[in-house]
């Protein structure tokens, strides 16, 4: 039986914590793939800075040396508002047979009171989460992983000032080629 994560987010940008937590995923997950999907239309009043066609491109770049791993455009074909319950029975539909697992840090393991019927997702998604400094341990599969929010990365950007290696560097320059966090 294949087994696929999903790993959702609004990857505004992709940084070296997102890629470190898909690099644990595949080897911990014992994932045969892993699919990276950037939300379309956030649940949770979040408005992404950079448009859904920036971000997904910038994943393309981020995660393309990763193999098993892919960016998916999933969201976008389902339109919408972003629901991780209805894109897993989406990818369940298209992939028959196939186990799925539900890749989160710890962060967002404390949040899941404010996702539509988590439940639901983690019984079709059993979760695995990864650590994060400063968060609970319970629940989590992994040792804390790198410290790093798309939120300080897009302040830093604001402000001019240098990356100092948050994101991959095909990363940076795609920002900076787009004018994008200004």
């Amino acid at each position: 039986m294949t087994t696929i994560g999903f790993f959702g987010g609004s990857f505004d940008p992709p940084h070296f914590g997102h890629l470190r937590l898909a690099e644990w995923s595949l080897e911990a997950g014992a994932l045969d793939r892993l699919l990276i999907a950037p939300v379309y239309a956030h649940a949770l009043d979040k408005r992404s800075a950079a448009s859904f066609e920036h971000r997904v491109a910038m994943c393309e770049l981020a995660f393309c040396k990763l193999e098993r791993a892919e960016v998916s455009r999933i969201e976008a074909e389902l339109g919408g508002v972003s629901r991780t319950l209805r894109t897993l029975q989406a990818l369940r539909a298209r992939h028959p047979g196939a186990k799925f697992r539900l890749v989160i840090g710890a962060d967002i393991l404390e949040q899941t009171h404010r996702w539509h019927r988590f439940d639901e997702i983690a019984s079709l998604a059993p979760p695995l989460v990864a650590g994060r400094e400063g968060y609970s341990e319970e629940g989590v599969h992994g040792p804390p992983l790198v410290s790093i929010d798309s939120t300080t990365i897009r302040a830093r950007l604001r402000r001019g000032e240098p990356l100092d290696d948050l994101v991959p560097s095909a990363v940076e320059r795609y920002i900076r080629e787009h004018g994008l966090y200004r």
